[in-house]
């Protein structure tokens, strides 16, 4: 068994359920108006913020593990990268907040299109990261 192939594997199994979570999490909060609904999609907005970074990470780090180096990327690559990354740590702040530190009990519209924004942006970032990479 490659063991290598089986990490990436399932990383990106977790990476692509995040994605799921952040934009889909996203966008139905947008249609649907009950408080309770929108706490727990909250909830999986901020999950899928989370398993997006630290599966990432995991990409990173099962690299290293294999080769004793990060993969080398370069350029467009890179700034997608950091892109990417960007759009985690703003995602998860913003999510975390709606949650944690807003009185009211519902997260406003406008979060809701700034996290979905967030999310398309990251998934367009990952195409281009993958193209050029």
């Amino acid at each position: 068994m490659d063991w290598q192939n089986l990490a990436y594997a399932a990383t990106q199994v977790v990476h692509n359920f995040g994605a799921v979570a952040v934009v889909g999490g996203a966008a139905c909060a947008l249609a649907w108006r009950d408080a309770s609904a929108q706490r727990q999609l909250c909830w999986i907005v901020l999950g899928g913020w989370a398993a997006q970074a630290a599966s990432g990470a995991t990409f990173g780090a099962i690299s290293f593990y294999f080769y004793g180096k990060f993969p080398d990327i370069h350029s467009i690559a890179l700034a997608a990268l950091g892109v990417k990354m960007l759009c985690a740590a703003l995602g998860f702040v913003l999510a975390a907040w709606q949650l944690f530190a807003r009185p009211a009990p519902m997260p406003r519209r406008r979060a809701w299109i700034i996290l979905l924004f967030l999310g398309a942006l990251a998934l367009s970032s990952a195409a281009v990261l993958r193209w050029f990479s």
